[in-house]
Parts: structure tokens; sequence; C-alpha cells
């Protein structure tokens, strides 16, 4: 007896092969177009610059993430073998924000050890007044903390089957990272210094605000794991998007936690701040 029509080119293996896809050439262009405006942007030719580049990206992420959760949640593309795949990919992927977070920490270290001439052989240079590692900066450190334990909480309804659980530990997940990046904003806004005064000032922001923009993309990752689950999505054996996100969140954590310490505590305690 011959197989059915719909079984004559279904694989006979647990890989997927993807089809066909336009967004990693879009995201691409969109990535250098984003790279140029922000370069623009840096030397004052105007926030319009980086519009096109946003633009473009933004629909390329939204497009191809539905792409990716209709293979998974739909077209039961991820299977068992596949997972195991895109677990190494985001490790791999995790490990290469490590490595770019270094590079800041290279610089940090660079600078601060061994001051130079330029900014007279102390650090903080002459002149800066450094953030009070105690006010601000510790209640960020305890809002990431808190949410890592949430979104902690949130796994491990899942994993249990408790889908209420899994949706109120992603409501308090996303509620504490939007809280975290506004104090961060209301913190920048009365920054002492600027972008180009010294080396400490660059390399802070810098730093810091890549770990900013981290958490926004994290709380945007987490945002479509929970709509995702209201609207059903993930078991307890199948929830790698959910699983990647929570890994995301961690490596987050860790990452402000070395900036806590060592930018805003060891880096520029020993200088005055505003308050005092």
């Amino acid at each position: 007896m011959s197989a059915a029509p719909t079984d004559a080119h279904k694989p006979h293996h647990p890989y997927h092969l993807v089809d066909p896809s336009p967004w990693p050439l879009i995201g691409s262009i969109a990535a250098i177009a984003l790279t140029f405006g922000m370069v623009q942007f840096m030397h004052g030719h105007g926030l319009w610059w980086i519009a096109p580049g946003i633009a473009v990206l933004l629909v390329t992420l939204f497009a191809w993430w539905v792409d990716v959760v209709k293979e998974a949640e739909f077209q039961g593309h991820h299977t068992p073998v596949v997972q195991i795949g895109l677990r190494y990919g985001m490790s791999l992927f995790i490990a290469s924000e490590v490595m770019f977070f270094a590079a800041f920490f290279w610089a940090f270290f660079d600078a601060s050890i061994d001051p130079k001439e330029a900014v007279g052989k102390v650090w903080p240079p002459q002149g800066i007044i450094t953030f009070d590692p105690f006010s601000l900066p510790l209640l960020n450190t305890l809002i990431l903390l808190t949410s890592g334990c949430t979104v902690t909480w949130a796994h491990h309804a899942l994993r249990e089957g408790d889908r209420k659980g899994l949706i109120q530990g992603l409501v308090f997940t996303v509620a504490l990272g939007i809280l975290f990046t506004c104090i961060q904003a209301y913190e920048y806004s009365h920054a002492p210094y600027g972008f180009t005064d010294t080396v400490f000032a660059s390399t802070f922001f810098m730093a810091t605000g890549f770990h900013g923009f981290h958490v926004i993309v994290g709380t945007t990752f987490l945002i479509v794991c929970l709509i995702r689950s209201i609207k059903g999505h993930f078991t307890p054996q199948h929830h790698f998007g959910f699983e990647a996100a929570a890994w995301y969140w961690h490596f987050v954590d860790v990452v402000w936690l070395f900036l806590f310490i060592f930018v805003y505590i060891w880096g520029g305690g020993s200088a005055p701040h505003p308050a005092e």
C-alpha cells in the first residue's frame, strides 16, 4: 500500500533542514545600517540617523521570531535532537556575549589599575564625581537579583505543569526588568559627567549602557515568553524558548553583579559622590 500524499515528503530523520529565509540577509543589512547610524549619532548628527536601522531590525526580529515559533510549536520541527543543537547554539551565543563584555572590563581595568598621564595618574580621574554605589546602583542590584529568583520560580512552575505559576513568575520578572531600566534611565539623566568626560565616563557608559540594552532585549524576550505562555505554548517537556530566555536573563544578572562590584564600588568608590 502506498504512503499517503501528505507523508510523501515527510523526513525520515530527526533533524530540521530549515527552509530558505530572507531574514538573515535583511537582519545583516539592518545591523550595518544601525551601526552606521549610531556612529553618526555619536558625532552629533541627530537621532534620526538610527531610525531606519532600528525599524528594519525590529521588523526582522519579529518576523524571524514568528517563523521560529511556528517551527517549534505548530510544525513539530524542534525534535529532541534539534533541541540539543539549539542549546549548544544558545550556550555559544552567551559565551560570545561574555567575551563582548570582557572587552569593556579589560578597557576599564587597563585605565584604572595603571592610570595614565592624561587622567593625572589617579583613578577616578580628577574632577569626576561618581555615583554612590549604595544608592540607586544597590537598588538596581536587588531588583535584578529578585528578578533572577522570579524567573527561576516561573521555570520551576513550568516543569511542574503549573501554568498559573509560570505566568505569575514571568509577570513579576518582566515588571522588575522594566523597573530596572527606568531606574537606570533616571540615573543616566542625573549623571554628573558626559560620555566624553575622560576614559572613566566612556568606559562607564559603554559597559553599563550595553548592559542596559541587554536588559531591554532580555525583557522583550520574556514578554514574548509571557504571551506564548498565556496562549498555552510550552509544556514541561518542550519549552526551549523559555529556557533560552531564562539563561539569557541569568547572564544579564551575573554581568550586572560584576559591574556593580568593579565599576561602581571598586572603580568609583574612592571618588566624591553628588550627595557628599
